[in-house]
Parts: C-alpha cells; structure tokens; sequence
C-alpha cells in the first residue's frame, strides 16, 4: 500500500471489485471527497467514460458518467451524476466551432452548457455541471478535478508556471486562469495532444485536474500530485522558519479562553443584527490554531484585502473577509464594536462600488452587500450563512483559503484573481441559475428559537416541532442531561451538517443542548450568551418550564413550596424576558417571546391554589411584557389545560393521586402507561372535545406565535385545553 503523509490512502481493492463501473466510480469520489485535504466540501469532479448499451439501439456506446451540478464528492451517490453520450459531447465542439461568437466568456460558451441536455443518456435528470467539457475532452478514461490546498497555493502563487514545472517537472502541465466551461476544455484538450505524456494540469488560481486509463491509478495519481505539492511547500514552510514567522509573525495574542468568550458574548447578538439587514443570518465562530495564527498575524490585513482566489472559495465566502484591525490586549469590546460598525459600512460601499465597476448589461440584481466572514484578531473568525451547515461550509472555505495564502507566501507570494474576473464567476448567470434552483426556505428558517423546558412534555415536543420547520433549536432545561438527550434526538434525525465544525459551543448543528436555572438571573444570561455564542444570536423564546406543587390533605401548601410555585411560573417568565431583552436590543431584530400559562389561570379549584394563582399571575405577566417589550418583542402565552401524557409534572405517584382523588379505578400493579391514559381519558372527559390533550397539540400553538402567521398577535393567552367551558372568558 502506497504511504503519504499530507493525505490518506483508503482504496481497497475487494471492495472496488465487488462494485460495478458506476459503483466504482462512486466509490472513488467518496475517498477523494471524504478527506478535506484534497477537496473542500461540494467542490471538485470525478468521472468515468464507461462503455454501456445505447437504451434504443442496443450497440455498445461510450457514456461519460460525471458527477453533477451541485453535491458533494464525500457523500455523493449515483443520483448525483449525470450520464452523457461521450461522442454526442465531442460533436459539440464543431457546432460550438461554427458559432460566430465563441469565445472566452461569451454567450455562445454559456449555451452550450444547456446543450448539454441533447446528450444525455438514458434521460438521466441529474443537470449537468459547467465542469463537464473538461472531463470529456481529455483523454483519459477517469478524471479527478479537485481543489486541494496545497495545490491551490501553488495555482494562486505569482509565479505558478516556473513553480508546475520545478515542482512536477514534465508530469504536470500548466494552463493560466480561465473560467470553467467550453472554452478551458478546449484548452486541456490541446494541452494534453500537444503533451501525451502528461497525465495532470495545474488550473491557475483554481486547482488541478489529472486523468488515467485505470481507475486505481487515476486516484493514487491524484494523491501523489496533493502529496509532492504538500511536501514542496511544508519543506520551504519550515526553512521560513514555520509557524513562528508565518504571515509575517505575530502582531496581536490570544485572548484567554475567559476573555474571548466575553468578548464574543458582548458582540456577536450586535453583529448578527448587523449582518442581516437584509436577510437572517446563522454564526459559526471559529477559533482554533490555525485561524488564530492568521487574525493575529502582521500580514493577515493585507492577505484578508487581497480576497480568495479558488472560485469554490468565493463563491462562499465573498470576494474577501472583513478584517477589523483591533488591538485585544489594550482595547475594549465596546471598541471593537465601534470599529466594526465603520468597517462594515466601509464594507457595504465597496461591495456597491465593486458591483457597480464590473456588472454588465445582463448580470443579475446585486446580491447582500453583508461579509459572511469577519476575522477579529485574538478571537478569531466569525462566518455567517442562511443556517448552521452552510455557516460551517463557509468556515470551512475560508479557513482553506487561509492555508493556501500560508502555502503560497511559504514558497512565493499569494495573488488573488482580478476583480473583474471575480465578478464574471460570483454573478455568472450559469451561477444565478444554480441558485434559482435551490429548494424554498421552510417557514422558520434563518431563525434561532430558545425552548425552556425542553427536556420533556411541550418542551420537547415543541423543539421538535420548530426544527421540523427550520429553526434552529437552543433546547434548555434545569437538567442538562435532559437538554441535550433532546438535542440529540434533533441532530440524530436532522444531522449537523457539512463543513468545518465551529470551536467550543459553536461546534454544533441544528440544536444544542443547555442548562439553566430560571429562577438566577445569572445562570440566565450564561445561556442567553452560550446561545449567541453557538448561533450568533436568537429571535424567539419559548418558556414551558413550570412547576405543579399540590396542596396537603388539609388544603394548605407550605409557605416554601408557594415561593418556589411563583419564582418559576410567574418570576422566572419574567427574568428571561427582561434578561432577553438585552439581547434583542443590541441585536435590533424582530423577536417573539411566548410563556406558558395554563387554563388553571381561569377555573378556581380546591387543591392547587398556589399553581392556579401563580398561572394567573402568567396571564398578566404576558400582557404587561407585551408593553414592556414593544414594538421589538411580540410577547403571547399558551394556556394549555391538564397535559398528561409525556408531561414531567405528572411522574407515576402524582397520577395514583389524581385516580385516587377522582375515584378512578385503578391497580397498585397496573402499568403507567394505563394509569396515564385513564387520567387523561377523565380530563378530556371534562372538555368540549372530548379527546385527550397531547403536548404536540401544544407545540402547535407555540408554532403559530413564533412564526410570521401571526405577526400583528401580542398581549394575548391561547387556549390549548379541548374546550373546557369553565376557563371560558367571562
């Protein structure tokens, strides 16, 4: 087995041979994607030219199989390749040929990408990607296109001709910058007749593409070109005197772990309400080594203005990062602050500026003028997208972008692609049209909701009730572990996405699990800050926790037990609240804020004077919150009536109790899940409906007040309890 150092070697040869073509196929696109030091996440292709029977013919045809517009090599199975008549796409070339205006950049390359679709074969739908001339104009039965670091930093290096050559001698040809498409396959197609015996060409500023007649030899080819860059650069790294000297040494350290995290506290609610003017954007902070070597670095400033230059990376993350030039050992937060609102401006003005010098007549609408990373030194990087993966895949891009900027100033110096050319990529129509083709936003995306309680009964139900529509759930509760069980259940069912993770609470997917005491103040803002922390923020608070303490046989309730009752019923909805607030202020975004009140609130009853009155007080908590917190806070409550089933208010002895007091049949010995079904079988009884209350009739509730269908509700208590006449409002 062949043995590398700077990438990973996974073929094995009985499981490629228990595979057909395709599968084989797939088989090396999954290796190849699966370690990201050879692709970052959704770049790159993997083909093959497969002999197989014309469907309407029956003669033996060559198709070429490559992967498709859009997945991403790790996780990509045969419905993300597109399968094309091999010949049909060569005859492309003379009708492109005939065309008056062919050319780089033209309109006529553009068409021929929707050609593509008369050569498909066996009426495969997946769309094809702009990639895929490259793949069928070169002469190898199998082709690897990726975008590695290390030869990236090599293909955005000064002198990357001179570098291909005395790194790769004659295996490795050189073509400079072109746009992906006809016109670059044309271009390789030459290259490759003009040099027979190279099987690889370096893409400048882009990457590389290397082919082969043999599957197993076009991937371990593919490793060896990775394993010689990465090896060239890390020797000229270390004669530069490594990490100690890396980006031009050190300017700014490292906060303390303490230090950074209340700096990130106190920013990121602000900078998240800044970013998303236009739309909601989700955080992922980054803070390794890595990228704090570079935010900290004499030259990070000048590389950081430069840009990207792999089109994959600046596709995600920006023609460039916003850099905030803060000292952290001798400035405060509220400077950062202030230092980032005039670089952001400064920001958005250029962008304009930007979009303005290099649109043409037909380039689409200018896109948010917003950066989605900004690096802050001695913290380290914040990036931003639509949800927690695609935050993470722009994380990730970046952090790329930050090795190939330390490979490419270890053994020359970085460049970045023209503006102009820059453009034509992130405001391609080809590019416009991908997007177009994005599946719509669920109803609760780009939202970050905060469910106390979530440990069990509505709490828990509700948090699986906003994921299902796009939210991203911070499930909290006095017990931790029961927090993250339910965070758990959400990532398990919905994964945690693709990219790079974050650092610390930010290393999370859709839902994390946290802990907190609604009754301290304190143990409040420690969660409200992990949140900002894990999301960048939050737009909604949904309170489920509550606490039932039955009176004695006398029908009093201790002095101690009626304190505890109102300090989380009535006192806690009010601290989180008020606690939030602060929050939603400095973030400046719309927000909801919904408590749980009960229709005990309503209905006087012998035995649970201290819940009933503490509910009552929640009816009016929300009605005095709703004017405290307006306009920012739309503030309404749920009253659902007695919730049986999955409640934590209802353990096994308490519902003995119930029968007991209600003279229900039962057994000492009978099952829990019988007792509970008879209890909730009484209550319902009671109700106009007369079917059992269940705590995802409650989540539906919390559902509607957290979203836009009810945007002009505040100050009001929905009834979720079957139809119990005596709450009726009189």
């Amino acid at each position: 087995m062949p043995s590398y150092n700077y990438v990973n070697f996974g073929w094995d040869d009985a499981k490629a041979a228990s595979l057909d073509p395709v599968g084989r196929l797939i088989y090396r696109s999954n290796l190849l994607g699966g370690d990201q030091r050879i692709t970052n996440t959704g770049g790159g292709n993997t083909s093959a030219k497969i002999t197989e029977k014309d469907p309407l013919t029956g003669a033996s045809t060559s198709v070429l199989w490559v992967k498709g517009s859009g997945g991403d090599l790790r996780t990509s199975t045969r419905e993300n390749f597109s399968s094309l008549y091999q010949d049909k796409l060569i005859g492309l070339q003379s009708l492109y040929g005939a065309r008056p205006d062919k050319g780089l950049k033209s309109q006529a390359e553009d068409d021929m990408v929707g050609m593509f679709t008369h050569a498909t074969f066996n009426l495969n739908p997946r769309a094809s990607s702009i990639d895929t001339t490259l793949h069928s104009f070169l002469p190898g039965a199998h082709v690897d296109h990726m975008h590695p670091n290390a030869i990236i930093a090599i293909a955005a290096s000064q002198n990357c001709a001179k570098l291909t050559q005395e790194i790769f001698g004659g295996q490795m040809a050189y073509v400079k910058w072109m746009r992906p498409g006809f016109e670059l396959g044309l271009a390789m197609q030459e290259i490759a007749k003009q040099n027979p015996k190279t099987q690889a060409i370096m893409m400048g500023q882009h990457g590389f593409i290397s082919w082969d007649h043999d599957e197993k030899k076009c991937y371990t080819w593919t490793l060896d070109c990775i394993e010689k860059a990465a090896a060239y650069i890390e020797a000229s790294y270390a004669a530069k005197g490594g990490d100690a000297t890396a980006f031009g040494g050190a300017k700014y350290q490292t906060l303390t772990p303490e230090q950074s995290r209340t700096t990130l506290a106190a920013i990121l609610p602000w900078l998240r309400g800044q970013v998303s003017k236009e739309k909601r954007f989700i955080g992922t902070v980054q803070d390794d080594e890595k990228i704090l070597r570079f935010v900290n670095a004499k030259d990070a400033a000048r590389l950081a203005e430069l840009g990207t230059s792999c089109p994959d990376h600046f596709l995600r993350t920006k023609i460039k990062p916003l850099y905030v030039d803060w000292n952290p050992q001798t400035e405060d937060a509220a400077t950062l602050k202030k230092k980032l609102a005039a670089g952001l401006d400064a920001y958005r003005k250029d962008y304009a500026a930007y979009y303005a010098k290099c649109k043409h007549a037909n380039s689409p609408a200018m896109r948010d003028p917003n950066p989605t990373v900004v690096l802050i030194p001695g913290v380290g990087m914040v990036a931003w997208g639509k949800d927690k993966s695609e935050s993470r895949v722009t994380a990730e891009f970046y952090n790329c972008a930050v090795e190939v900027m330390r490979g490419a100033e270890a053994i020359d110096k970085y460049i970045a692609l023209p503006q102009q050319e820059a453009f034509d990529i992130e405001y391609w129509p080809l590019e416009e049209a991908k997007l177009k083709r994005m599946p719509a936003e669920k109803e609760l995306a780009r939202q970050v909701i905060i469910v106390i309680g979530a440990g069990s009964g509505i709490g828990k139900e509700t948090a699986h009730r906003l994921v299902k529509e796009g939210a991203h759930i911070a499930c909290v509760d006095l017990n931790e572990a029961a927090a993250q069980a339910t965070a758990k259940e959400i990532t398990d069912k919905y994964g945690v996405g693709i990219g790079v993770a974050g650092t610390g609470l930010s290393n999370c997917g859709p839902a994390i699990g946290l802990a907190a005491n609604i009754t301290d103040r304190a143990s409040i803002r420690r969660m409200l800050d992990d949140v900002a922390i894990a999301f960048g923020g939050f737009d909604s608070i949904c309170v489920t926790a509550g606490i039932f303490v039955p009176s004695d046989t006398t029908g009093h309730i201790p002095d101690d037990k009626w304190a505890v009752t109102f300090a989380i019923n009535v006192t806690g909805s009010y601290l989180v609240g008020d606690e939030a607030y602060k929050t939603w202020k400095e973030q400046g975004l719309k927000g909801q804020l919904v408590l749980t009140t009960s229709a005990n609130a309503a209905v006087a009853k012998k035995g649970s004077v201290a819940y009933d009155v503490s509910k009552a007080a929640g009816n009016h908590l929300v009605r005095e919150l709703a004017i405290e917190l307006s306009p920012l806070v739309r503030v309404n409550g749920v009253a659902p009536a007695t919730v049986v089933q999955g409640s934590a208010m209802f353990p096994r002895d308490r519902v003995i109790g119930s029968l007991a007091k209600y003279n229900i049949p039962y057994t000492d010995d009978e099952a829990t899940e019988s007792l509970v079904k008879k209890l909730a079988q009484f209550y319902a009884d009671r109700t106009l409906t007369k079917a059992p209350i269940t705590p995802a009739d409650q989540a539906e509730a919390y559902f509607l007040l957290v979203s836009q269908r009810l945007s002009k509700t505040t100050g009001q208590v929905i009834t979720v309890d079957g139809g119990l006449h005596e709450a009726f409002l009189r």
